[in-house]
């Protein structure tokens, strides 16, 4: 443990930290994208879907056992996730005496800027749509064990579409500068795998918020009621 905690109060032990959690972060979001395209199939496959996700691990694990050491620990990797970058940045600008000012393009210098805050902005959101599309808590026309009906209706109200929108949004900048700078962390930086670094971190960025934001831009134009 001790051996763990010298590594990671080091810079190289946090941004592999960061790499790391920040790969089973995308890896979560491509797959529970891919998972709500189910929806477009209509209530009874929808449906079927979530409580096959209810009911995974039976019958070794009880009801929704599964999903909620996943939300956990998801938000566990999220939080560390954080804290790591917040710690990082911190390091970069002692060291430096000022804020690192990185000499490249804008969209990446952009990108780079929003991290710190979309981190936390995502750990929010996380909690929020948990609240929200799981719980109820948040929904007032939630009807338990109705997935397709509360995804539907909870698209319906414009505030929870602009808090979607704006979290796509973090979402997106934040895919893009860490898959860019994954690579960078975890050793893949050679002349080959350079080239496709920027254009594989575009592509991930852009495929999930595309695919996300057709969730409620479906509801509004009918395609999903």
């Amino acid at each position: 443990m001790r051996r763990v905690y010298s590594l990671y109060s080091t810079s190289v032990g946090k941004k592999y930290t960061m790499a790391v959690s920040g790969a089973i972060f995308v890896v979560f979001v491509i797959v529970h994208m891919f998972g709500n395209l189910k929806v477009y199939l209509g209530p009874e496959a929808f449906n079927h879907y979530a409580e096959g996700l209810r009911e995974f691990g039976a019958p070794f694990l009880g009801h929704e056992w599964f999903l909620w050491v996943f939300r956990v620990g998801l938000l566990a990797f999220l939080l560390i996730h954080t804290v790591a970058a917040w710690q990082t940045s911190r390091q970069s600008w002692a060291a430096r005496g000022q804020k690192y000012k990185k000499q490249e393009k804008l969209v990446f210098h952009y990108a780079s800027r929003t991290m710190r805050w979309g981190g936390v902005a995502l750990l929010l959101f996380v909690v929020y749509h948990i609240l929200h599309l799981t719980t109820g808590t948040l929904h007032p026309d939630f009807i338990p064990g109705d997935a397709y009906h509360n995804f539907v209706t909870g698209f319906r109200s414009l505030p929870v579409v602009a808090v979607y929108f704006a979290a796509m949004i973090a979402l997106g900048l934040h895919l893009y500068h860490g898959t860019w700078s994954a690579f960078q962390t975890m050793g893949l930086d050679g002349p080959r795998i350079k080239r496709w670094r920027e254009p594989v971190a575009i592509g991930v960025a852009l495929l999930v918020v595309l695919v996300n934001l057709s969730f409620p831009v479906a509801v509004y134009t009918g395609i999903l009621q």
